[in-house]
């Protein structure tokens, strides 16, 4: 496993449609292995690959609750229901917070690491977190949709939610 170098704001591959995977393979394992370690490693709750530098739509979510680490390939949100509104930050837009919509409770699909089909429902926090890791797949930074920007150190950051 590796640490990655997490890219910031205003890469270009930050807005790339990123390329849906086609080979569930060792590289991918690696991929996300690393995706992982590098979200920890920064304190964050979730990470795209397109932070990484790497055009692929995967995603690693961990909110800090019963779910655990969650991994998740080509992943397309299929139900979205409700709204939300609250702060937002990203490891890739450092020392920047803003106020964004976001959908309560999704039903999101795609793949395990190993091509496998599957499908969940989040609602709150999880959902905002998937729908953040999402958008970067499709180019689009919290900036761009947020009612608000700030600096984070105006603000103290939100708690995670259990």
């Amino acid at each position: 496993m590796a640490i990655r170098l997490i890219v910031k704001d205003p890469d270009p591959v930050l807005r790339e449609k990123a390329i849906v995977v086609t080979k569930f393979n060792s590289n991918l394992h690696k991929l996300l292995r690393d995706m992982a370690e590098t979200m920890y490693d920064a304190d964050g709750v979730g990470l795209a690959a397109p932070q990484v530098g790497i055009s692929k739509r995967v995603i690693v979510v961990d909110i800090g609750d019963d779910h655990g680490l969650i991994e998740m390939v080509n992943p397309e949100i299929v139900e979205a229901e409700g709204e939300q509104f609250g702060p937002e930050g990203c490891l890739s837009i450092p020392n920047l917070n803003g106020d964004v919509r976001r959908a309560q409770r999704i039903r999101v699909k795609g793949f395990d690491r190993n091509g496998e089909p599957f499908e969940m429902e989040a609602a709150d926090f999880l959902a905002r977190a998937f729908l953040h890791e999402i958008d970067h797949l499709n180019g689009v930074l919290f900036t761009d949709i947020a009612d608000e920007i700030y600096d984070a150190a105006s603000r103290p950051r939100p708690p995670r939610e259990e």
